[in-house]
């Protein structure tokens, strides 16, 4: 089966209407879409708690479905405000032990800073903290990074310096392919997971993944729809593609 995976968040219309949970949302993945893999975003996780998690992790081993991404909002390490920044730093902790519960390859938390580049200090403490998180990581066999999707890791030359300052194996960027090619290039040397947005699944996709393709990334190719409407097929038509792309290659081989 191809690496393809559907970023929780791609239903996150659904979810607002009470139509999808979680488990619906595995549900999708095993049988609507006939993946192996799942992409959580943890706005679709209503809690860290091991009971809770033991339900999950249950839910994914049920359906033969590894947890490719587990993507965290609410812990992106740096803010201004130092009590803000603690309370980030207990919910990243929170979310690689949820990840370490559900297996998950790779974990996105986001470094934070809403600029256009990081100060000298925010940088200094992201790599810092980043150090840490991906040391755990190595420890316990995946890989944790930022997505270059807000504020300063919007910018290609953002993300290459801070992943040559970070400068560790199970570091790594979840690579969000929306922008200009070039940005692509310069950042998909780290890529631990990938997110294709919808213009791209409808624009230069094979020569996206062909990049990733020729760097040799073994991770798993993953689509997200941010529309909020029509979901279910506007994804499929997403995973199509992206399943299309993996058929040519294997018959071109």
């Amino acid at each position: 089966m191809y690496k393809i995976s559907i970023a929780s968040y791609a239903f996150h219309g659904l979810l607002r209407e009470g139509k999808m949970d979680l488990f619906g949302y595995l549900e999708s993945c095993k049988y609507r879409y006939h993946l192996d893999a799942a992409d959580i975003w943890n706005g679709m996780l209503l809690s860290t708690d091991d009971e809770y998690l033991a339900k999950v992790k249950d839910a994914l081993d049920e359906r033969g479905l590894v947890l490719a991404n587990l993507c965290v909002d609410g812990a992106h390490l740096w803010e201004d405000d130092p009590d803000v920044r603690e309370q980030h730093y207990k919910n990243g902790l929170a979310a690689l032990h949820a990840g370490e519960v559900l297996g998950a390859l790779t974990v996105r938390i986001d470094a934070g800073g809403r600029g256009e580049i990081w100060t000298d200090e925010q940088f200094d403490f992201i790599v810092k903290r980043y150090q840490e998180f991906a040391q755990r990581a190595y420890d316990n066999g995946y890989k944790v990074g930022p997505e270059n999707h807000w504020g300063a890791e919007m910018h290609a030359q953002n993300m290459k310096k801070l992943c040559e300052a970070v400068n560790h194996p199970a570091f790594g960027v979840l690579l969000h392919f929306k922008g200009a090619m070039e940005d692509n290039v310069i950042m998909a040397p780290w890529a631990m997971h990938t997110h294709f947005s919808w213009q791209i699944t409808e624009g230069n996709l094979t020569e996206c993944m062909m990049l990733l393709r020729d760097l040799g990334y073994d991770g798993y190719y993953g689509v997200e729809h941010h529309s909020g409407k029509n979901e279910y097929t506007e994804v499929a038509v997403q995973v199509a593609r992206v399943r299309d792309v993996l058929d040519r290659w294997r018959t071109e081989k």
